[in-house]
């Protein structure tokens, strides 16, 4: 039997149709680019309709097939809608990546409180819901895999600046990871998450732009460097695929290290 198993058929994602929300750039970019290289059929969503669209269609000229939706992930109604015309369009719905997010570097003492709801309503209600939504599609067809895109800071106290809701909304989601994994595992739905250190997005662009802060983050991490986004890659195919089918709960830390002290 051994000479007939091919571990690298393990990663391949044949036949299954995923969901990517925020995936116009940065990690869900790269996560649509890399299930639909492994033969997934991918629903790039995003609220910058043409940024998903530009995805769809560099999906589509590497081969791959793709479609794009315009997803505000603070609006129920519109995921509702968007797990809805992903599983019409591709008759299916076996993968959802849970990457939309947003932050704000405030002083807590200075947060506005809508600004707080904003980034709890993106960071976090928007993974329920979706995976909520998905998550009957799932269950119905006997299984699924999801993925939420957390942070280090889900598993850390941060430090180096105030980012209160960013926090406390990441760490939330990891224990929503644990949570709905053990609640659908005998179901055959897997729910998994990636924690990612630093990464040269739109997101750090801010951030990158301070070279003092540039340097401390350098300094923290033991690799000594930030992420590219293409290192994202390889740990999302893993929870995306079979090669990761007695895992479920687990969060992965890309992150150079950084909770490794």
């Amino acid at each position: 039997m051994a000479d007939r198993f091919n571990v690298f058929d393990l990663f391949r994602l044949d036949g299954d149709a995923a969901l990517v929300t925020g995936g116009g750039a940065g990690i869900g970019r790269m996560a649509a680019i890399t299930m639909a290289s492994a033969g997934a059929r991918v629903a790039v969503t995003d609220i910058d309709g043409n940024a998903a669209a530009a995805v769809a269609r560099e999906i589509a000229d590497q081969g791959g097939e793709a479609e794009a939706f315009v997803l505000d992930v603070a609006d129920e109604t519109a995921i509702i809608e968007a797990v809805e015309q992903t599983h019409a369009a591709f008759g299916r719905l076996n993968i959802l990546v849970n990457n939309a997010g947003v932050t704000k570097r405030i002083p807590t003492e200075e947060f506005p409180s809508e600004d707080w709801q904003k980034i709890l309503d993106v960071n976090l209600t928007a993974a329920f819901v979706a995976c909520r939504e998905a998550g009957r599609h799932m269950l119905a067809a006997g299984g699924g895999r999801i993925i939420n895109v957390a942070s280090i800071m889900g598993l850390s106290g941060g430090g180096l600046y105030p980012a209160i809701g960013y926090y406390a909304t990441k760490g939330a989601l990891v224990n929503f990871t644990r949570g709905l994994a053990a609640e659908w595992a005998s179901r055959g739905v897997r729910v998994n998450a990636i924690a990612p250190t630093f990464v040269t997005t739109q997101l750090t662009e801010k951030l990158r732009s301070d070279e003092e802060m540039v340097r401390a983050i350098q300094e923290r991490t033991p690799m000594g460097r930030f992420a590219e986004v293409e290192e994202m890659a390889g740990g999302i195919l893993y929870l995306a695929s079979r090669a990761s089918s007695m895992v479920t709960g687990h969060v992965l830390a890309i992150d150079g290290g950084w909770l490794a002290i």
